[in-house]
């Protein structure tokens, strides 16, 4: 080879180089276009399902609870139009006590307001004592209650905007209509919890009118035109229209430039639906925190590359000090978006523990009621006992006045631990079970019954077996059961000339306690465990004391049940698994997944 020769090949020698640097370059560059486009349709493919997923739960979420709610005021008018206050209220057209008695139902059920209605439509009783005196004859929930044989809901557009949701019933006493008993539903307080989430939400009816909503301008219109008409500024500001997508997947919709998810879900109450809107934001800031994470990745490739090809000391460390700047900064910048989006899982998550606790509390009233109730029963024994302890000083015995007062004591550690159970359940929990001896059990509860047994003379017969009885409960709870058939069994004798109350405790299969009364017996058995159903006089009780007996014994796994005596009088069994049985069951239990 000749000097020209070697002249010409270290003249082509750098157009050569030129054109491999020129030809790995493109190449980068096609492969890191073709990654980062792939991994964006995947990724938004993927991320997009993700959310809508969130969206339809929270969704299914919104719908059970609107749902249950009104569920649970629905069986509220039957249950009123059958008490026997405000029937005969109606009937001598005496309402003195009538408000009074809706307001101390009111608390219990967690209705926005209870309307008592004359036959004319004229309101006599109200938990609102500004709406008495008020007609109400042309108001669709008196007229269809009228004609209908059952509850019937009514949806009435309010003057001031807005809506109220009235279950209504009308209130008959043999075979004549005597008014109309009326509960309104408190609604608005789901638009309350909604307005703290960042999507919009509404519920339309069958015909498609918005009833409730995030946005209070949507009320009372259509879809259509609540967004082209009423532009909100909280929520969705302009009228939205169908677009192609900026990814892959097409969008339901445009907002202001923004991608917005609808989700509708139907709600299995006259035709109801419930639709949300949702943007892909979260979708957003998702794809492009793993699209940087590559399109780093590319540019330190990039750097190795003009590391490798670079000649110049002083070039190569200054490239690589730039390339090291911008991994730093889009290191950064990743952690915040990764701590963003953590911080934002956390505030969905306390959300929705929030939104469990409130559907939790709404049953709240309900157990208040029941532990109203069964605080009655110390309370008259506290006030017999304080009466003797009273008349003992008076005679200057002191000692057995201080045996009253041990009882007394008892009986404020039995109020407290039901105030405990209340608190318990707010707090989301429960005290675990334990071994219960029935026979000490029923021995408790007889102490507790003592001084209606002395004041009526009542001859109790005890029938227990030599063995003790354990069963797996709560102890309170059942003593509440057995104080309450003990006490029904006494308020049966009431009639009776010789009194008489046997009770036997036996085992078997199950613990069986039987309470028998030589009283009238029950005419309405059918009915007996019913809330609110009660054979004596008013102000003697309200009717929810076997109604809470059943509920307890059905959650502590057992039955209690009612019937006439062969010889007369009532017979109440409260039957509980025994405690050896459910533990070869949970022994068992455990052998089986021991061999899975």
């Amino acid at each position: 080879m000749g000097p020209f020769s070697q002249i010409a090949n270290i003249r082509h020698a750098p157009r050569i180089i030129g054109w491999r640097v020129r030809a790995a370059l493109v190449v980068l560059t096609v492969a890191a276009v073709a990654t980062v486009f792939f991994t964006n349709r995947l990724l938004t493919d993927r991320f997009t399902e993700t959310t809508k997923n969130r969206a339809e739960l929270r969704l299914a979420l919104y719908s059970g609870n609107l749902l249950s709610e009104l569920r649970q005021n629905a069986i509220v008018p039957q249950l009123l139009a059958r008490d026997p206050t405000l029937i005969g209220a109606l009937n001598s057209a005496d309402y003195q006590q009538s408000t009074q008695r809706l307001i101390s139902f009111v608390e219990e059920i967690g209705a926005a307001n209870l309307l008592l209605l004359d036959i004319d439509g004229r309101a006599v009783a109200a938990t609102d004592r500004n709406r008495l005196g008020t007609n109400h004859s042309a108001d669709l929930y008196f007229v269809d209650a009228l004609r209908a044989a059952g509850t019937v809901f009514t949806t009435t557009e309010r003057e001031a905007g807005g809506f109220s949701f009235t279950y209504s019933r009308k209130i008959m006493a043999g075979g004549d209509v005597l008014g109309v008993i009326a509960v309104e539903v408190d609604l608005q307080k789901f638009e309350r919890a909604w307005a703290g989430i960042s999507a919009a939400v509404f519920v339309t009816d069958s015909v498609g009118q918005i009833i409730l909503a995030t946005e209070p301008r949507w009320r009372g219109r259509t879809e259509e035109d609540a967004l082209e008409r009423q532009t909100p500024q909280s929520a969705i500001e302009r009228a939205i229209r169908a677009t192609a997508d900026w990814t892959a997947l097409p969008a339901d919709a445009y907002i202001q430039g923004e991608a917005v998810m609808r989700l509708e879900n139907r709600i299995p109450f006259r035709g109801w639906r419930m639709t949300s809107f949702t943007t892909y934001e979260s979708v957003r800031e998702r794809v492009n925190g793993v699209l940087a994470i590559e399109i780093m990745g590319f540019a330190i490739l990039l750097a190795l590359a003009f590391y490798a090809l670079s000649r110049r000391s002083a070039s190569r460390l200054a490239l690589s000090a730039r390339e090291s700047a911008e991994l730093r900064h889009l290191n950064a910048q990743l952690q915040r978006e990764v701590a963003e989006r953590k911080r934002v899982q956390e505030d969905l998550a306390v959300a929705e523990q929030t939104l469990e606790q409130s559907s939790k509390l709404a049953a709240l009233g309900e157990m208040s009621a029941a532990v109203s109730h069964e605080l009655n029963q110390p309370l008259a024994a506290m006030k017999t006992y304080l009466a003797g302890a009273r008349l003992l000083l008076r005679r200057n015995r002191p000692d057995e006045a201080l045996v009253s007062f041990g009882r007394i004591d008892d009986l404020i550690e039995r109020m407290g631990a039901i105030t405990r159970q209340l608190k318990s359940y707010a707090r989301k929990g429960q005290d675990a079970l334990s071994p219960v001896d029935m026979a000490d059990a029923l021995a408790s509860s007889l102490s507790m019954m003592e001084p209606q047994l002395r004041q009526r003379r009542v001859q109790i017969n005890r029938v227990l077996p030599p063995d003790p009885v354990e069963v797996m409960g709560d102890r309170l709870r059942i003593e509440q059961v057995m104080v309450n058939l003990l006490r029904n069994a006494i308020d049966a004798t009431k009639t009776v000339r010789a009194p008489q109350v046997d009770i036997i405790l036996s085992a078997g299969e199950t613990a069986t306690l039987t309470v028998r009364d030589n009283g009238p017996g029950i005419a309405d058995l059918d009915a007996l465990f019913e809330p609110f159903y009660t054979t004596k006089q008013p102000g003697d009780g309200v009717g929810l004391g076997l109604a809470i007996s059943s509920g307890i014994v059905n959650d502590l796994g057992g039955r209690l049940t009612a019937r006439n005596g062969q010889s007369g009088g009532a017979v109440f069994e409260m039957q509980l698994p025994v405690l050896g049985e459910q533990t070869d069951d949970e022994d068992d239990d455990q052998k089986v997944e021991a061999a899975e």
